[in-house]
């Protein structure tokens, strides 16, 4: 092992401002806003040597050539590297693990929309019934599947609210590659407004920009909808 991991004193956690302690800052501005060594060095809990979970963090990420190697690492690899023993070797397998298999199921459960009706059918038991207008936003990947969805307004019982700035935010948030929004109709009828088709043009206007494409917008009926996309209206 080596008897030195940089050149110059390491900076310990206790010196680091607590607003920018990896744990600390991962319960102000969540998991996303870490670095790959900030996460790992969560996963470690504590350096080596005087050194912090942070520096050696950053190490093994370097020896090791990337992230992507850590997960293809075997115990024998993880405990080679400096201040990794057999328990933090386990305990770093076992989360790589149980992350596959969060995304295995997440996979499997993912619904892909491939045509309108497909859309429809995901919403409209949810859709139907409402008393007031509900705008839902489903987010998707490169390949049509869902990774994520959001109410953004409930409207009033015949009008609801849905600016581009609020349909586009979490999409952005979630580095979607295009979105289908859908609302309801509570008369039951799913002919669009005059502001449905104004709004969904804006929304085309705005993913172009934005680089997130609008790929339908539709209005759920009663058991019915209609499909912007399928009307020509986008």
């Amino acid at each position: 092992m080596s008897a030195s991991i940089h050149a110059h004193r390491p900076v310990l956690v206790r010196e680091i401002p607590k607003e920018d302690r990896p744990r600390e800052r991962m319960m102000l501005q969540g998991a996303e806003a870490l670095s790959n060594a900030e996460l790992l060095a969560i996963l470690l809990r504590t350096g080596t040597r005087g050194y912090s979970a942070v520096d050696l963090a950053e190490q093994i990420l370097k020896r090791l050539g990337g992230i992507r190697n850590l997960i293809d690492a075997d115990l024998h690899e993880l405990t080679a590297l400096p201040g990794i023993g057999y328990a933090k070797a386990t305990e770093l397998k076992a989360a790589i693990e149980i992350g596959r298999r969060v995304s295995r199921v997440r996979n499997e459960a993912r619904p892909t929309f491939e045509t309108p009706a497909e859309a429809a059918d995901y919403m409209m038991d949810r859709l139907r019934f409402h008393l007031k207008e509900h705008f839902v936003v489903l987010h998707l990947d490169t390949k049509n599947r869902l990774i994520g969805e959001e109410i953004v307004s409930i409207g009033s019982l015949n009008s609801s609210i849905a600016h581009p700035r609020e349909i586009f935010k979490t999409a952005l948030k979630k580095s979607a590659a295009s979105i289908i929004c859908l609302h309801n109709h509570p008369s039951g009828d799913p002919t669009p407004s005059f502001d449905d088709v104004k709004v969904t043009r804006r929304l085309v206007e705005a993913g172009q920009i934005l680089g997130i494409e609008l790929l339908d917008h539709i209005i759920i009926g009663e058991n019915c909808y209609i499909s912007m996309q399928e009307k020509g209206w986008l």
